[in-house]
């Protein structure tokens, strides 16, 4: 069984360091390789001791709660992963981080999910902002940074959902969608597309062709909500849009809803308001149909939300310009 860090005081455990590094000292004189990696023994675990005292037990008593303890002091920072093994004080602290995600809802970012939302070639690299898709780039593949400073309470039975689905026999971009439209309305997390793709690399490409080759309304934090933290996606309804809406580029898009104030142009819905009973959100009106010519330009689209967009094509709602 491993052995567990003790609770004590961060100075105690520290003279008793000191004294331990004098024994070792007289050890490596001795010549016997063995004698000195068995005084390196006490030593390691007398450093383990003492990296889980400077958290106090009154504040985080076991490896779980000092991890979550030090991410929340430090949100939205780069934490390299010997910090957190060292205030976790044992080996197996990486299992209480995917439980601190996976279980718990805690959005904790790895370097390695970082890394490929960054990516020009494979990921939603055009809907990070230039000084963040730097500040992710440098991270290192086992860093973390943690997201948000509130857990997501719907985690637990997302986490069931997702082992479901993570072992269907489809496609990558079949298992994101099956999860995306399990969690319809809800928040999800990057990693947990990874973890559904079996981390698989290339997650993130097939979930922005979701968007934009098959028309699920699937948002980010600049393609619609800019309400949402980078690296989480919304499934905003389940429906796909017209074939004719399904080609408009990402930069159009961002530029339109942006010019519109990310509300509808018709009755001023937006996010901002949204609530479980009214599940709407925001669309691209061609005002010269797309069947017809239409350009897919900002000066020939409008923001509408899906009320009022159906409403239109229904010929319930005359829009009075464009």
């Amino acid at each position: 069984m491993a052995r567990r860090s003790k609770p004590s005081k961060s100075a105690e455990h520290f003279a008793e360091l000191q004294a331990l590094i004098v024994n070792f000292e007289q050890e490596l004189e001795s010549g016997d390789l063995r004698n000195r990696v068995l005084s390196l023994i006490p030593v390691w675990h007398t450093l383990r001791d003492l990296g889980s005292s400077l958290i106090p037990p009154e504040e985080a008593g076991s490896a779980y709660k000092r991890i979550l303890a030090y991410l929340t002091r430090y949100p939205r920072q780069v934490v390299s992963s010997e910090e957190l093994m060292i205030v976790a004080g044992i080996i197996d602290y990486q299992r209480r981080i995917r439980e601190l995600r996976c279980e718990a809802g805690w959005k904790i970012l790895s370097g390695k999910t970082a890394k490929l939302l960054v990516n020009r070639e494979d990921s939603e690299a055009e809907e990070i902002e230039p000084d963040t898709a730097v500040f992710f780039a440098a991270m290192k593949p086992d860093d973390y940074y943690l997201v948000d400073t509130e857990a997501d309470t719907d985690a637990a039975r997302r986490w069931h959902v997702a082992n479901r689905i993570r072992n269907l026999d489809v496609g990558v971009r079949e298992r994101v969608l099956a999860y995306l439209r399990e969690n319809v309305g809800r928040p999800v997390f990057g990693e947990e597309l990874a973890y559904v793709a079996d981390d698989a690399g290339d997650w993130p490409r097939r979930t922005r062709e979701l968007r934009t080759e098959y028309g699920w309304p699937v948002a980010t934090k600049t393609s619609g909500r800019p309400d949402l933290p980078i690296g989480v996606y919304v499934l905003e309804e389940d429906r796909q849009a017209p074939e004719h809406d399904r080609h408009i580029p990402d930069s159009v898009r961002g530029q339109v809803l942006q010019r519109d104030n990310f509300a509808c142009c018709n009755c001023g819905w937006s996010h901002a308001i949204w609530n479980p009973s009214d599940p709407r959100h925001l669309e691209l009106h061609h005002l010269h149909e797309h069947v017809r010519g239409g350009q897919n330009t900002a000066e020939n689209l409008l923001t509408l939300c899906t009320v009022c967009h159906d409403g239109v094509h229904a010929g319930r709602i005359a829009l009075g310009f464009g």
